[in-house]
């Protein structure tokens, strides 16, 4: 019962804060998911187009190396290239995020039974028009889950971006250990969980409605 009233009067004094670092959690995330998706979907399309298979095992490895680096190791990587705070974060957690979306999105689009691209070829459809009206609705799903999962994890690795100075919820974790503060720690942590499984929540819900489509 004393641990309740401690930590509401922890939320009542620190409310402040807590926001100011949930929100910096999640502009980082948010700017991570913009640039993977902004990158990827489009490379992962261009690659389903390609005829020349070593490049495109080049670029699965090079995706891949990215995430075999530990994040503490690829974090630190970033400090002598871009300096501590937002921008190494960003690009850390980038780096990371590019194999479940470019696999995936490659996958969804391969797996398209090619009939079906070839009676749109052969209802006049442009390129463009089979990849936007064909071949992108039906790899949706494989999209979706894609984009589901890296979000999770972003959301979770962003936590370590905190020791590089870039601030979110894992600030307020570090602060927690430094202090020997179970609240802040707690709340850290409490939050990054909550906001990744509603985050999933939510790409799941989307997941579904494209799959039934």
């Amino acid at each position: 019962m004393e641990f309740i009233t401690e930590y509401i009067e922890f939320w009542q004094e620190k409310y402040a804060s807590v926001f100011t670092y949930t929100i910096e959690h999640l502009v980082i995330a948010f700017v991570v998911m913009v640039l993977s998706i902004v990158v990827t979907i489009p490379l992962a399309i261009y690659m389903t187009k390609m005829q020349n298979e070593k490049v495109k095992s080049v670029i699965f490895n090079i995706a891949n190396v990215f995430q075999t680096i530990p994040t503490v190791a690829l974090l630190a990587i970033m400090i002598p290239l871009l300096g501590i705070g937002f921008k190494p974060a960003v690009a850390a957690l980038f780096l990371y995020s590019l194999l479940p979306l470019l696999r995936n999105t490659y996958t969804g689009i391969k797996s398209i039974d090619p009939s079906i691209s070839e009676a749109a070829k052969g209802m006049g459809f442009s390129t463009f028009g089979r990849l936007f009206k064909v071949e992108l609705p039906a790899a949706m799903p494989y999209v979706m889950s894609g984009i589901r999962v890296t979000t999770v994890y972003i959301i979770s690795w962003t936590t370590l971006a905190a020791l590089i100075g870039a601030g979110g919820l894992g600030d307020l974790i570090l602060a927690g250990i430094g202090y020997n503060d179970t609240n802040m720690i707690l709340t850290g942590t409490i939050l990054a969980i909550v906001i990744a499984l509603l985050l999933d929540l939510v790409f799941n819900k989307f997941e579904k409605k494209y799959t039934k489509a």
